[in-house]
């Protein structure tokens, strides 16, 4: 028994020992077993409850693939998810790389860079591992050839003349509405290549064909408006069907645009324009061209010279017009005639005022081009003006066609209406637009109080 006893101790010991040891390395083995991931959503992305640190969830994913609900759990805001859906229409359907979605104003530079290395996406479209890094979309559905033959300006280009270069509808419609962003004129190659639709290859096949300088000039803002109001000087009044191609011609189109346009005539028209609506359907005709030329158009006007603008006689019943009484407003052609406006003048200032849906305030009238001073503050102080029918909305709520048409609104219209989508705030719109102060006090003028 003495010689047992000491043994079951050693024993009981060693056992002991071992056991400590096994429940050690059960401890340690658990504590290392991770937990089951979370299941993933379709989206492509989780985020935990509760937790702070969102990004370190985030799985990666093609924004071509993600509808409006999926947007939101990345964590956009409901109007901000319109955006970027209106803006992937606008760029053709299909973002092609991380440049081009960063440059939806809904993405901020924060959140992108929250975004960026999950992206399914090549850093340009140029990237030479662009399929490599798209797998689960198919390729984009732009033309890939340009048809061009000869040098162009990109300025007079209408919808169909870009469709008919090669890019699709809606590029060609972004394009058009990125040249109005800029105030109605690429300006330079350089400003050209920045809209977001026209990709580098399809730039290098254009470039040598735009008649356009390689880069903005010094004050192209101030010279492009001077220019424009100089063109618009230099028109007379003119009967369309009276125009050879020539003719057209010295009113700033191509030679092949006169010949469309007479084409277009003789064809579809049997030979006339019969009304404002027949010329501005002609597809050569930009709306931009339209509204210049339109103060200045007389359809059937027989009683006008060939060289100059001969003032209508007025009959003794038609100078009668008592001008204290006549609202600015409501001044006819023939009564500003009467006034001693030349027909020039006259037409100037029934498209300006047309345009502008009514003056609201009289100085408003020494605006129009080519009207004689004198004569438009002696008008001024005549005549009475109620601006109480002169159409008015919201920068919130004015039809897109009503700012992009408007002369004080047309070169901000794009900006207005992307940017209330997701802010519909007056106050940040302004802040955003950032227009000079008298540009804005125009503005205001046609703005519900």
């Amino acid at each position: 028994m003495k010689n047992t006893l000491p043994l079951m101790d050693l024993k009981s010991k060693l056992w002991f020992i071992i056991l400590a040891v096994l429940t050690a390395s059960a401890v340690i083995f658990l504590s290392k077993t991770p937990e089951p991931s979370p299941e993933i959503p379709e989206s492509g992305v989780y985020f935990p409850e509760n937790s702070a640190d969102k990004t370190q969830m985030y799985t990666k994913f093609n924004p071509n693939d993600l509808n409006a609900e999926q947007w939101q759990v990345l964590g956009f805001s409901e109007k901000q998810t319109a955006t970027i859906l209106k803006y992937k229409n606008m760029v053709g359907g299909t973002f092609v790389s991380k440049e081009q979605f960063k440059k939806c104003y809904a993405v901020s530079d924060e959140k992108y860079a929250e975004l960026e290395s999950y992206i399914l996406l090549p850093e340009t479209a140029s990237s030479p591992n662009y399929s490599q890094n798209r797998p689960f979309y198919s390729p984009v559905s732009a033309k890939s050839k340009i048809n061009i033959s000869e040098k162009f300006n990109p300025d007079q280009y209408t919808q169909q003349q870009w469709e008919n270069v090669g890019f699709s509808e809606k590029q060609a419609a972004a394009i058009l509405k990125y040249k109005n962003y800029l105030g109605g004129s690429f300006i330079s190659k350089e400003k050209f290549r920045e809209c977001f639709v026209i990709g580098d290859e399809q730039y290098k096949a254009l470039a040598p064909y735009l008649l356009l300088p390689e880069y903005q000039p010094e004050n192209a803002t101030e010279k492009t408006r001077i220019i424009k109001q100089e063109s618009a000087k230099s028109h007379t009044i003119f009967d369309p069907n009276e125009l050879d191609a020539e003719g057209w011609k010295a009113l700033g189109f191509s030679e092949k645009q006169a010949a469309v346009i007479i084409n277009y005539k003789n064809r579809n028209l049997k030979g006339k324009f019969s009304t404002l609506e027949d010329i501005q359907k002609c597809f050569v005709i930009s709306p931009e061209k339209f509204e210049e030329l339109k103060p200045f158009i007389v359809l059937n006007t027989e009683s006008l010279n060939n060289t100059a603008v001969a003032t209508p006689k007025i009959s003794p019943k038609a100078s009668a017009t008592n001008f204290s009484k006549t609202d600015i407003n409501e001044l006819t052609y023939q009564q500003l005639l009467e006034f001693g406006f030349d027909g020039k003048a006259a037409g100037s200032f029934i498209g300006f005022r047309k345009k502008l849906g009514g003056f609201v305030d009289k100085n408003q009238v020494f605006e129009v081009f080519d009207i004689d001073r004198s004569l438009a503050e002696k008008l001024a102080s005549i005549s009475p003006l109620n601006p109480s029918l002169v159409e008015k909305h919201t920068l919130t709520d004015a039809p897109e066609s009503w700012l992009k048409t408007h002369p004080y609104f047309r070169y901000s219209a794009d900006k207005i209406i992307y940017y209330r989508i997701s802010n519909p705030d007056e106050k940040k719109i302004w802040k955003f637009i950032k227009t000079k102060p008298e540009y804005e006090r125009k503005m205001r003028m046609y703005l519900k109080d």
